[in-house]
């Protein structure tokens, strides 16, 4: 039975859930701060983005089997389908129970949000397997960063903040930017850590098409780009003074900690890339908790 739970806990790929987590609590904190917070949606919506990415990862790791992509043996961490410990007629029909699961409680937001959030949640339920299945597989066609971006970082957080604020704001459009451009980093040390294996199975994933040495620019690239899209943000809470001074300090301990991952990454190949996925996730969501602490107090 332990086993049977780490196998499946290993499908849900744990230390990837921080950037689905990351952009709801983005979106709460702006809510809080501007005092238009409300409980359940914020619940439900942190529900619904952790249930569409395990959607997400069931169906990558379901369909890389389908095609040959995920091998015996291979550099990350492994795949239970394909390591024969999941049947793959079992992990497609978890795949879409749970999918369902996920719009029910996307439904739930429909007071709050209106019935203009029913395309949206059918948008993200559909891009959530067309990254990695359907006629044209946007992981496959290196798209995959791009998906990352918008469905992970302003999807979320511009959503995310409409159905618990009830209300738009540019703030969450620059909030959604910076988590999508640390979402893609997430998925960049994935791939870069894939590459060989992504090669031989057809997969041209952004860092297959650009190589190593300008993915790992782009690592870099992006965590200060994250940072610089607050740049409003950090002005707003310097002209009011409704925050704290070390509300300052939470963009250089996550520039700090990016930093020391790149480098991380540029030294290390093989499978002593994998902690690196996890520690990506991690930077991205201690950025995100201490922000929300900031605008909670």
């Amino acid at each position: 039975m332990r086993r049977q739970v780490k196998i499946w806990l290993e499908a849900v790929r744990l230390r990837s859930l921080p950037v689905s987590i990351s952009g709801v609590l983005m979106a709460i904190g702006i809510a809080v701060w501007q005092n238009h917070f409300k409980w359940v949606p914020a619940v439900l919506c942190l529900i619904f983005a952790v249930l569409a990415q395990v959607v997400s990862n069931f169906a990558n790791e379901y369909y890389d089997y389908r095609r040959g992509a995920d091998k015996k043996g291979r550099v990350g961490p492994r795949r239970g389908v394909t390591e024969g410990d999941i049947r793959p007629k079992t992990l497609r029909n978890v795949t879409y129970i749970t999918l369902a699961v996920a719009c029910l409680v996307g439904c739930g937001l429909i007071p709050y949000g209106g019935w203009q959030m029913i395309p949206v949640g059918v948008m993200i339920a559909a891009f959530a397997l067309a990254y990695s299945t359907g006629p044209y597989p946007l992981s496959y066609h290196g798209l995959g960063e791009l998906t990352v971006f918008l469905f992970y970082g302003l999807v979320p957080v511009i959503f995310g903040y409409y159905v618990i604020a009830g209300r738009w704001d540019a703030l969450a459009v620059l909030g959604g930017i910076t988590i999508g451009f640390m979402g893609v980093n997430v998925l960049l040390v994935n791939n870069y850590r894939d590459m060989e294996d992504d090669i031989d199975a057809g997969k041209r994933t952004a860092v297959v098409i650009f190589g190593r040495k300008l993915s790992a620019a782009a690592y870099l690239f992006n965590g200060f780009m994250a940072i610089a899209m607050l740049s409003p943000l950090w002005l707003m809470i310097y002209l009011s003074g409704s925050m704290s001074q070390w509300t300052y300090l939470i963009p250089l301990l996550y520039l700090v900690l990016h930093v020391i991952t790149w480098i991380k990454l540029n030294r290390r190949t093989g499978a002593a890339l994998n902690p690196l996925l996890g520690e990506t996730a991690r930077n991205m969501l201690v950025f995100t908790v201490l922000m929300l602490v900031a605008f909670v107090l």
